[in-house]
């Protein structure tokens, strides 16, 4: 493949809370890696194909590293419940249904359409426990054009007649999964998922950290969402101070691991969290509708704590990851009235940050638009947004944009150096 160029108002977060814009610049890239963004087209790439997008915004499209695909079928439901009664009555059931490989397709397929759509690239999901059904989300999300890992959901105990599996069909089912997924996708990786400690016994919990081990996996999980789900932990593990401890006692608590939430993660939690290297999805929208409460966002970060963005559809109603990070902002701001306003809020710059380059680094990217990195972009076109009394600049526009995107506005998308939209 030979150099291409990209031309347009060039907008990416390098750093927590920097912007870096390049009006009407030029985006270089070879074999779909980023060669890096000049003010003038360098002469070595003057005979590159230019494709010029011309006043439109140019920008690092997102990562979503926490959602619950089957859930997308439930988008909107129970909204009026808090986290253990909203997975009784609605989650169980409707996770249920993805026994149904047919069904499985006709939802995943909707559901990576609308992410590419509304310019998510990379995610981390759940699936649901079903192996067939975990086999056709991934291949759904490789035809689309996401990068990323999906997981095949493991829960042995507390989940209902409905939705469970023994210990020993959980294990052989894992061990059979992976065996068929681990090398047939190039962009959509395994990546083990015990639901939550509640739903796991201390067998599979060990089972699942050795496995972790032996092949080198990354795991994603739920911390520290909800007080009653901290509670009912401390009395399924008695010997665990803390909720994380339930994981890291069988290995699943370290640098690749990813935990949704940490709501109520206190000091000591948060200094196991940066200690270990584990990744935060912070999940605004879902913290406010099942009543958990609102992430200490700006101390974990302050304290060196690597936080992410997650919807966690569909506790979170925002698939769109823009909305995800305006409510990642606007969930700052409350927090920051709950201090007595000595937490800042998140500024436009780092809510966005927080959804594109720190998700990208979990795949290990440098993030942003750096030199090396695969190309992962949107193209929005703001012109249909209402008519303002003066000219912004692109900085207001691209701010605006943000807030005001919706999927018809994204007018392509690049996922890993190749054009999906």
């Amino acid at each position: 493949m030979t150099a291409q160029v990209i031309k347009g108002h060039i907008v990416d977060a390098p750093a927590l809370g920097e912007l870096k814009i390049t009006e009407n610049g030029y985006l270089v890239s070879e074999n779909g890696r980023i060669e890096g963004i000049f003010p003038e087209l360098p002469e070595a790439y003057h005979g590159a194909p230019v494709t010029d997008y011309g006043d439109r915004l140019f920008m690092p499209s997102f990562a979503d590293m926490h959602m619950h695909a089957p859930q997308y079928a439930m988008l909107g439901m129970g909204m009026d419940l808090p986290l253990l009664d909203w997975l009784n009555t609605y989650t169980f059931k409707t996770e249920a249904r993805f026994k149904d490989t047919a069904y499985a397709r006709e939802v995943y397929r909707a559901l990576a359409k609308e992410m590419i759509d509304n310019g998510t690239t990379r995610v981390c999901a759940f699936s649901s426990l079903h192996r067939d059904s975990t086999m056709v989300l991934m291949e759904e999300f490789e035809k689309a054009g996401m990068t990323g890992c999906v997981g095949k959901v493991n829960m042995d105990r507390n989940s209902g007649d409905i939705l469970t599996e023994t210990t020993e069909e959980s294990m052989r089912e894992t061990r059979a999964w992976l065996d068929e997924a681990s090398d047939k996708f190039e962009h959509i990786k395994p990546i083990l998922t015990p639901r939550f400690t509640p739903t796991c016994t201390n067998e599979l919990m060990a089972f699942l950290g050795k496995l972790a081990q032996e092949r080198n996996l990354p795991v994603q999980s739920h911390l520290s969402e909800n007080t009653s789900e901290i509670a009912w932990v401390k009395e399924l593990h008695s010997d665990c101070a803390q909720y994380w401890e339930s994981y890291a006692k069988y290995g699943l608590f370290n640098e690749r691991t990813v935990m949704a939430h940490c709501v109520h993660s206190d000091e000591r939690e948060r200094n196991a969290m940066k200690e270990n290297g584990v990744w935060v999805a912070h999940c605004p929208d879902s913290n406010i509708n099942l009543i958990s409460g609102v992430a200490p966002v700006r101390v974990m970060m302050n304290e060196g704590v690597r936080v992410t963005l997650g919807s966690d559809i569909a506790g979170g109603a925002l698939l769109a990851m823009p909305q995800v990070v305006t409510s990642a902002i606007r969930a700052s701001k409350m927090k920051r009235i709950q201090t007595d306003w000595t937490d800042e809020f998140l500024t436009v710059a780092e809510a966005f940050y927080l959804g594109t380059t720190a998700g990208a680094k979990f795949f290990g990217a440098n993030g942003g638009f750096a030199k090396g990195d695969k190309l992962h972009a949107v193209v929005v076109d703001d012109s249909a947004f209402p008519k303002t009394a003066k000219e912004l600049s692109v900085k207001e526009r691209f701010e605006r944009a943000l807030y005001l995107m919706t999927k018809r506005d994204i007018i392509a998308v690049y996922s890993d150096g190749r054009k999906v939209k």
